[in-house]
């Protein structure tokens, strides 16, 4: 894979002690269940809908025939001593936030950790408050229940509102269903794969994630990284192993999931969870799990394709967030993974006038081993991405304190970081998590 370096003053790895034993103990960025989330008991969330069938597969549809279209033409971050002077007189609020904020801070807003434990780890910690870290994730399966997530978002919370201007933080987790499903136990639904809720009509999945992002909500929740948008044909449902052969697929043609995937949008707005569209500009296509491979590639995909109106509809449909995938494209750009693409965030930003958060799947995956950890998370933001997913805090720390040595040296750079930090944090105003929202 060709890389255009864009570093500016790099950081040596090994001057921050962080060893390649270290590196490779990272886990990836998205964990699989091995079997089914546990059945809700909690008496505090409303149950779903009688309406809401049962999880039973039904025939399988038969949509047209997947031909590809013609090619169209054409260790931690050091804080900065003070913020970029900004007048504050009459600014929105993500504006005036902004403004006060150090250009670490800003950095810090572009990156969200995973959170392993059950409670908040000095790791963690440290991380939000040295690094300025401004988002977090769930990894892995949870089957404690919502009283405990929401006491672990309460601590997340407290601790970001008291490190950053009151700035809340982003607390997500992926809550797509079947085996995909992070959150479990007293107070959860029991989710069925998105292959089964693609057999609903569309009233009755709005109703349905309109309870589950309630249950979300209760625990603390405010961003599913969900639902899935792409579009697998059906030659590769049984091949396709990120997204067919784990069931997450609405559908097998592009108004299926469509259609299904802006229901899902619905109800969890309804509920004040946001959403997050992925895997931009689909994974419906490829063999391999950027997860667990390198050197994924899509060879059918074009810029004017017919797999990418699910994702123009869930941007129409009020998504903020649009998470982009770790394959490579070769009609699209041959020489970046899609996520360090300025090809495929172009396509995005502009062909599907998208002007929310643009999110990385996991910067820890295997699909990125070829790009020097410190590094990752500058050419993603340097592409036009806004919000790197990270699992691990000293990685973090690492990809922060790079991001934020190169926006202090380069014009350009600074000028992305704060771009995308205004992003981040126009979606966190339209949450309620700015300190004047």
């Amino acid at each position: 894979m060709k890389r255009r370096s864009r570093t500016t003053g790099v950081l040596r790895l090994a001057g921050l002690g962080l060893s390649a034993a270290l590196l490779t103990s990272c886990s990836l960025g998205t964990a699989i269940v091995t079997s089914p989330p546990i059945a809700s008991g909690g008496p505090t969330i409303p149950a779903a809908s009688s309406e809401i069938p049962s999880a039973t597969p039904a025939p399988t549809e038969t949509p047209p025939p997947d031909s590809p279209p013609p090619t169209p033409p054409p260790t931690q971050a050091p804080q900065s001593p003070t913020a970029t002077p900004r007048p504050t007189a009459g600014l929105a609020c993500a504006d005036s936030t902004l403004a006060k904020m150090t250009e670490a801070e800003r950095v810090g807003q572009l990156l969200m950790i995973g959170l392993h434990g059950a409670s908040l780890g000095a790791a963690d910690m440290q991380a939000i408050d040295t690094a300025h870290i401004g988002s977090v994730w769930i990894f892995g399966n949870r089957t404690s229940g919502v009283a405990s997530i929401a006491s672990l978002a309460r601590a997340v919370q407290a601790r970001a509102r008291t490190a950053t201007h009151g700035v809340g933080f982003l607390f997500a987790a992926d809550q797509e269903g079947g085996l995909v499903q992070r959150l479990a136990g007293p107070g959860f639904s029991t989710i069925p794969t998105a292959r089964v809720q693609g057999t609903w009509s569309p009233a009755v999945l709005r109703t349905a994630a309109a309870t589950w992002g309630r249950q979300l909500a209760a625990a603390g929740v405010n961003l599913d990284l969900a639902p899935v948008m792409d579009v697998v044909p059906p030659s590769m449902v049984a091949t396709n192993e990120p997204i067919g052969q784990l069931q997450r697929e609405f559908g097998t043609d592009p108004t299926t999931v469509a259609v299904h995937g802006d229901a899902v949008i619905a109800g969890m707005r309804s509920a004040g969870v946001a959403t997050a569209l992925k895997h931009f500009p689909g994974l419906g296509r490829v063999t391999a799990n950027t997860d667990l491979s390198t050197g994924v590639v899509d060879h059918r995909t074009t810029p004017a394709d017919p797999y990418l109106a699910p994702f123009a509809s869930g941007i129409r449909a009020g998504a903020r967030f649009v998470m982009v995938s770790l394959a490579t494209y070769s009609r699209i750009d041959p020489d970046h993974l899609a996520a360090f693409s300025p090809t495929v965030i172009g396509l995005l930003r502009g062909e599907l006038g998208f002007t929310g958060v643009v999110v990385s799947d996991s910067l820890t995956a295997a699909a990125t081993s070829a790009i020097p950890v410190a590094e990752r998370a500058l050419d993603f933001v340097m592409a036009g991405g806004d919000l790197a997913i990270v699992d691990g805090d000293i990685v973090a720390g690492v990809m922060a304190a790079h991001l934020l040595e190169a926006a202090e040296h380069d014009t350009a750079v600074r000028e992305r970081v704060d771009a995308a930090a205004l992003r981040v944090l126009r979606a966190k105003e339209a949450l309620g998590l700015l300190p004047c929202a």
